[in-house]
């Protein structure tokens, strides 16, 4: 091999060995550890692991806290997921628009994606205290206040009102990336055709902008399955176990009961959950596609 591109591939491994060895440390590393917990019981204190095999996911499963859990989490996303995309590109094609004050409005609605999480749900517990921003709000129309986290029916939505706080701005600037690349010839040769409003929606934009839909649609189911801290913060779960949702449950199981090897094995339920709606979203983007 000539010594230039033996340089060049010392430079190019230099370059990647930083992120390799995040990758191995921060994902692969646990994942291994989380399985090999999984199958092994892991007390806490001086004993050595022993050899279990799958007793551990028998109990998980037969207990009822993880199924409430599962339940709870497909529950959240089947309902949040299709509310963040849908609210972020209506927003995506109404910024996209040369209106007066789109940028600020744009600026303003991606700003609590620059909060972190845990800072955002200390701010809503804030906004959901008997005696907070909200149901003062309502007392000035004549409206009697909520209790919010504090409702085992009002609780779960609550907690997707916080998240998608936080998320929609998020996706929607990918979105808008996607808007801006689509071709405004398309448009005015539907125009011309006499397509209406919705007509170049539905055969202009959304087959335009199936990339960034379907990137969408796979980030945001994962990043919600990862939902941790406003739940930890606002509700820990409660009440009655309305939101407690898988990550919550890996927490109070690891950190809470000390059951570590119960933990790693609701762990990798849940990355075998998560890999299992990503293929199935993979697949069904890639048949549209055809």
């Amino acid at each position: 091999m000539p010594k230039s591109r033996t340089r060049d591939l010392r430079v190019a491994l230099g370059f990647l060995a930083p992120a390799v060895l995040a990758a191995v440390l921060l994902r692969l590393w646990p994942t291994v550890r989380a399985v090999w917990d999984s199958l092994h019981s892991t007390p806490l204190g001086f004993e050595s692991p022993s050899w279990v095999g799958l007793d551990q996911f028998a109990a998980l499963f037969g207990d009822p806290g993880f199924r409430n859990s599962l339940g709870v989490t497909v529950l959240f996303g089947v309902i949040v997921n299709p509310l963040q995309i849908v609210v972020a590109l209506a927003l995506a094609m109404l910024f996209n628009q040369r209106i007066r004050g789109a940028g600020l409005m744009r600026s303003l609605v991606f700003l609590p994606v620059a909060i972190p999480q845990s800072v955002s749900a200390v701010i809503w517990a804030v906004a959901f205290r008997p005696d907070g921003p909200l149901n003062g709000t309502l007392a000035l129309f004549g409206l009697g206040g909520l209790a919010y986290t504090a409702s085992p029916v009002q609780a779960l939505p609550s907690i997707m009102l916080v998240v998608s706080w936080i998320g929609v701005g998020y996706w929607m600037m990918f979105l808008i990336a996607g808007l801006k690349e689509i071709d405004p010839a398309l448009y005015d040769a539907a125009a011309i055709d006499g397509a209406g409003m919705w007509a170049r929606f539905r055969y202009v934009t959304v087959p335009q902008l199936r990339r960034q839909l379907g990137f969408v649609l796979v980030a945001d189911t994962v990043s919600n399955l990862l939902l941790f801290a406003p739940v930890q913060i606002l509700t820990k779960g409660g009440p009655n176990g309305r939101t407690d949702v898988l990550m919550n449950d890996i927490f109070e199981r690891a950190y809470t009961q000390g059951d570590v090897g119960g933990a790693a094995a609701a762990t990798v339920v849940l990355v075998v959950v998560a890999l299992a709606i990503v293929i199935v979203q993979f697949r069904l983007l890639s048949r549209s596609e055809a």
